[in-house]
């Protein structure tokens, strides 16, 4: 096959950052996805409805002309969120859901929770307001393996709080183990995950072995490739609770080629191609719409798209940089063939 049509997909995870840098991740989202689920994790973070409706207004400020790209706000959970601000963000079209970031677990998350018992009434409340959770599953604390957190948040966070608050709709975002497949797949249907391009096409020996690669560096961090394979067959399976989640996360150059480089990887620009040759690869192309435009509208409860996308089967090669704010970004592939084209919308 050399050529698939597809409804239009959504992005369900992604980091636009701010400023001048919306002018490059703007247009490089609004490409081809028609939604996404926009991370509130700046500098401050977006923690209410009036600072998620000011960061949309400069995201469609710089969207290209004649774009119908919607952002879907959320807002950024700390210990000081109150249940006004939960009330209040149920009733806003604009907002989709809220984040759950533990302290210091990946960028822009020092204001985070340190402790999930510090924020039940405030879980209680998206619950009774059906307002979804979106978690970054990691835990924190200085003595867990770093490859190890994912699986310990799901024992120490996830289990509880489920227990607790069964109708609360969760996104377990990034995953990245066979361990939180199989957990989300044993849940009922109020839990579903994001799955990344990146957590597909590569496992830790890409970013290790013959030396270290910056630029594959990402929170959740990549791991063994049985990991890997898993997150593949989730992807592939047709199983609804497994969506398309790009976590596209860019930096500046500088920032991941230093002594303590940031994590995460930029793939907006050729991420649908990408998903694509994973697919193809496993030989599910026939999977890849429900995947990429149908499991992750249903979760959130919003109508499918109607446009129609259309990749051909064309090698391409990425750009070394893409030029970002006052400096430039390293995207996922730079330099190298991608082997899926977008020919167009319809």
């Amino acid at each position: 096959m050399d050529c698939i049509t597809l409804r239009q997909p959504d992005d369900w995870h992604i980091h636009l950052r701010d400023g001048a840098s919306l002018e490059e991740t703007c247009a490089s989202v609004s490409r081809y996805f028609a939604r996404a689920i926009i991370m509130p994790n700046l500098k401050p973070p977006i923690c209410t409805v009036s600072d998620a409706l000011a960061y949309r207004e400069r995201i469609l400020q710089h969207l290209p002309e004649g774009s119908s790209f919607e952002p879907l706000m959320t807002l950024y959970l700390t210990e000081k969120t109150k249940i006004e601000d939960i009330e209040e963000a149920s009733r806003n079209p604009y907002i989709h859901a809220c984040k759950l970031y533990p302290a210091g677990a990946t960028t822009n998350s020092d204001s985070g929770v340190r402790d999930v018992n510090n924020i039940l009434p405030v879980l209680e409340a998206m619950e009774k307001h059906k307002l979804p959770l979106l978690v970054h599953g990691e835990v924190t604390h200085e003595h867990s393996d770093i490859f190890d957190r994912e699986k310990l948040f799901i024992d120490e966070v996830m289990i509880p709080v489920r227990k607790q608050f069964p109708a609360l709709r969760i996104v377990f975002e990034h995953i990245t183990t066979k361990d939180a497949v199989d957990y989300v797949k044993a849940q009922d249907a109020n839990v579903a995950a994001t799955i990344t391009v990146h957590h597909l096409l590569f496992n830790r020996n890409h970013m290790l072995s013959g030396g270290i690669r910056p630029h594959l560096y990402c929170l959740p961090i990549l791991k063994k490739n049985l990991h890997q394979e898993a997150l593949i067959q989730a992807a592939i399976s047709g199983n609804e609770k497994f969506f398309l989640g790009s976590d596209s996360a860019p930096h500046h150059q500088s920032q991941k080629e230093s002594a303590c480089g940031c994590a995460g990887l930029y793939t907006a620009p050729a991420a649908i191609e990408l998903y694509a040759q994973v697919f193809e690869e496993a030989n599910a192309l026939d999977q890849l719409e429900a995947f990429a435009s149908e499991f992750g509208p249903r979760f959130y409860q919003l109508p499918l798209n109607e446009k129609k996308l259309t990749l051909r089967k064309t090698a391409w090669q990425m750009p070394e940089a893409f030029k970002l704010d006052t400096g430039k970004v390293i995207p996922i592939m730079a330099g190298q063939n991608v082997h899926w084209k977008v020919e167009g919308l319809s």
